[in-house]
Order: C-alpha cells, then sequence, then structure tokens
C-alpha cells in the first residue's frame, strides 16, 4: 500500500507518514491557534483537501474487517498507524512472526505428496512474509534453497 500511494501522490504520502497539515494562525498576543473554516484562504482549503485525499487513499485500500478498526481515526497518520500496529503488532509480535517464520525457512523441505508448484508456492509465501517484516534474502540464497530440496526428478 505504501508504494501504491508514493506512486500516486508523494505529497500525500508525507501527510500519511507525518502527520496532517492543520491551518494555524497567530493572535496578536503572539500565540498560536488553530482557524476556524471562517477563515480559510485558499491555501488553507489545499491543506485541508490533502488531508482528506490521503484519508480516501487508504480508505479506499481496506476491505471491512479493516475498516472498523481505523473508523474512528480523525487523520491519514492515525489510520496508518492503527493498521500497522493492526498488521505488524508491536515490537515484540514482530520479532516473534519473523523467528516463526525463519523457523519455518530453516526447515523447510517438500513434502512426500506435494507438488513442485505447490512447494514454490509454500516457500514463496513464507519469504514473502519474511519480507514484508524487514528479513531480506538474496536471490541465490532463495535459488539454492528450492534446488536443495527440489526432487532429483
Amino acid at each position: 500500500m505504501e508504494n501504491y500511494i508514493q506512486a500516486e501522490d508523494y505529497k500525500l504520502w508525507m501527510l500519511i507518514k507525518n502527520g496532517p497539515l492543520i491551518p494555524m494562525m497567530i493572535k496578536e498576543d503572539g500565540t498560536t491557534i488553530i482557524k476556524k473554516p471562517e477563515v480559510f484562504n485558499s491555501e488553507d482549503y489545499k491543506m485541508m483537501e490533502n488531508s482528506a485525499k490521503a484519508k480516501k487513499l487508504l480508505y479506499f485500500g481496506l476491505g471491512p474487517n479493516e475498516y472498523t478498526r481505523i473508523s474512528e481515526c480523525d487523520s491519514a497518520k492515525d489510520i496508518w498507524d492503527a493498521l500497522q500496529v493492526a498488521t505488524e503488532g508491536i515490537n515484540q509480535v514482530k520479532q516473534s512472526r519473523i523467528e516463526l517464520l525463519m523457523r519455518k525457512y530453516e526447515l523447510f523441505r517438500m513434502d512426500d505428496r506435494e507438488t513442485i508448484m505447490d512447494m514454490c508456492t509454500r516457500f514463496t509465501y513464507i519469504t514473502n512474509e519474511l519480507k514484508s517484516l524487514g528479513k531480506t534474502f538474496t536471490t541465490e540464497e532463495l535459488v539454492r534453497k528450492i534446488i536443495r530440496f527440489s526432487p532429483r526428478s
């Protein structure tokens, strides 16, 4: 999703990642307050429009289960943070998932009644999950692993 949003509009990605830009004004006494919509100028409307577009991009990329998790979020950043926690979990959960998947990777073997296509699909699933959690492999490592457990026939 990150790549899709960046390709769609990189400025929107920065709003999602860093938080919304909120129109502010400086009062006569020097304090800064949030502007009311009645005093927005064209630049303020553009900021608010971009924030709404960022939220829309995230909403349209979600299914009904994810939508219920983020329906109460106010900004695109809040939505993104909630989705990250839901998909990656906190660091301990993420580390546990990496360890579990690495164990599957290390013990990977072709099952007796498994086709080569099924084996490759299962292997790709494991490595893609690891990649999504930040673990990288060289192409050479992946090819060697597959060849090592492919049947001689």
